[in-house]
């Protein structure tokens, strides 16, 4: 009888044990990930786009999975610097590290920046800032065609600044002429930073810049087109390039990649966190208004994304005699 009753009170602790872990699991409080911050490193400085998002990201992360995101900063050669050394952290999903295309495709193409592009591990591709064709605000150019007619009647006369060689700018300068035959000869700057000024103290005629520079400053500038499949919401009286017959999208891409040493399940977790993000309407609404453009490619689909990506920076490179 007592050996009855010991097995009927285990089994009720074991059905209440079992009942609770059920609750919390339906709760979604049960092997809760994350259940500490996650550190979220920028390979940049402060202030930057890649910093810019990630600010935005960090309510909508916290209000997903009650744990804080911590944007640390990680800045030197490009983004190379914290890019390099990624797999040497811990794989536990607690450290997560921006990237950025072109860059992490051309740098190891066309160098030895410490790391190939294979080796990151890419969860999600977030955002991009479309490449735009931008003037003064007082330039006689108001359409793209009358800078294409302007550049063919004396190829080269034209300046168009843009930030460094080798970079979306220095890409999109190369992919206008393939498409138009138009012949502008461009100027790198070390920065966005020094792009705009360049531009409006006359120094060039046009610049390569992004939705982002437009949205910066207003009414000072004038951008011709945007390079997206439809028009930026910010800038609905702006044409895209393929409006105007120029099949050109594109910019600087934004991600986020895990130490290779992750788990697959850790992975598709935080791409699933991420793309919740990246669909929320307020979210959207702030990034927008940023000048940013929304892009969804979640961990399954960064692969496919990554080789396209990968031969048209190759084709440009080499056009651009960067390489061989």
């Amino acid at each position: 009888m007592l050996k009855k009753l010991k097995l009927l009170a285990a089994t009720a602790v074991l059905t209440v044990a079992a009942g609770t872990a059920m609750a919390f699991l339906a709760a979604g409080t049960a092997m809760a990930f994350p259940d500490k911050p996650v550190n979220y490193i920028i390979p940049f400085n402060a202030g930057g786009e890649s910093d810019v998002s990630a600010r935005l990201q960090q309510p909508y992360f916290k209000k997903l999975t009650g744990q804080d995101l911590i944007i640390q900063y990680q800045a030197g050669a490009g983004g190379a610097q914290a890019w390099s050394v990624l797999n040497d952290q811990v794989g536990d999903g607690y450290t997560i590290m921006g990237t950025n295309l072109p860059h992490i495709i051309l740098q190891p193409l066309l160098q030895d920046p410490g790391y190939k592009t294979d080796d990151i591990t890419n969860i999600y591709m977030f955002h991009f800032t479309p490449d735009a064709l931008l003037v003064r605000a007082d330039s006689k150019f108001e359409t793209v065609q009358q800078v294409i007619d302007a550049a063919k009647a004396a190829p080269g006369s034209l300046t168009v600044g843009g930030v460094a060689t080798n970079t979306a700018n220095h890409i999109a300068n190369q992919l206008f002429t393939n498409l138009t035959g138009a012949q502008l000869t461009y100027i790198p700057y070390t920065g966005t930073g020094a792009t705009t000024p360049a531009l409006l103290g006359g120094e060039v005629d046009l610049l390569w810049g992004y939705t982002t520079v437009a949205a910066g400053q207003g009414d000072k500038v004038r951008m011709l087109a945007v390079a997206q499949d439809e028009r930026h919401p910010l800038f609905p009286d702006v044409p895209t390039f393929k409006e105007l017959g120029i099949d050109m999208t594109g910019g600087a891409y934004r991600g986020i990649a895990v130490p290779s040493s992750t788990p697959e399940d850790v992975r598709k977790e935080l791409s699933d966190i991420i793309g919740k993000i990246n669909v929320d309407p307020e979210f959207i609404k702030e990034m927008e208004q940023a000048g940013f453009a929304m892009l969804n490619v979640p961990y399954d689909k960064v692969g496919a994304f990554m080789e396209e990506r990968k031969k048209l920076y190759e084709d440009i490179a080499r056009q651009l005699g960067s390489l061989k």
